[in-house]
């Protein structure tokens, strides 16, 4: 696992009304600051990557829907540096994923419905803070078709 990421499994309260998706509270663990909330809803085998904050953590729950996030380390000083993390999220699979500034992070739509992921960010949304490259950038060596293992 990359230094710094955190999964936190999430719970869901069913009743005969529905069910309560918990995310975040301000005495978890993983809560630094709030920045502001927002949803991404990304179409099946949509790909949105690759992007890195310089301040801001993340704090990803898919609510609806499933994704593959990908993480990759580029910091120079990371004990982790080089190494490329994957993680499944939906509803099914109900966890937080905690993301450190710095951490390149892109996601891609998985099975037949438009994905809503929750972000609960640290700071406000900042266009200064934040780097992008391509999905399929030769400075990443990923491939995000399915693998067949």
């Amino acid at each position: 696992m990359i230094d710094g990421v955190v999964i936190t499994p999430l719970r869901q309260i069913f009743d005969e009304r529905g069910k309560v998706m918990h995310m975040l509270r301000e005495d978890s663990p993983v809560f630094s600051s709030f920045g502001e909330i927002y949803f991404s809803c990304t179409y099946p085998g949509a790909i949105k990557a690759w992007h890195l904050h310089k301040r801001m953590t993340l704090n990803y729950a898919v609510i609806y829907g499933e994704i593959k996030c990908v993480l990759f380390d580029d910091r120079p000083d990371s004990r982790t540096r080089g190494c490329i993390d994957e993680y499944f999220l939906s509803p099914e699979n109900y966890c937080l994923l905690t993301v450190p500034p710095l951490v390149w992070n892109g996601w891609k739509g998985l099975g037949e419905h438009t994905a809503i992921v929750a972000n609960c960010a640290s700071i406000p949304h900042d266009p200064s803070e934040i780097e992008r490259k391509p999905a399929f950038d030769s400075s990443i060596h990923y491939d995000w078709q399915i693998q067949h293992k």
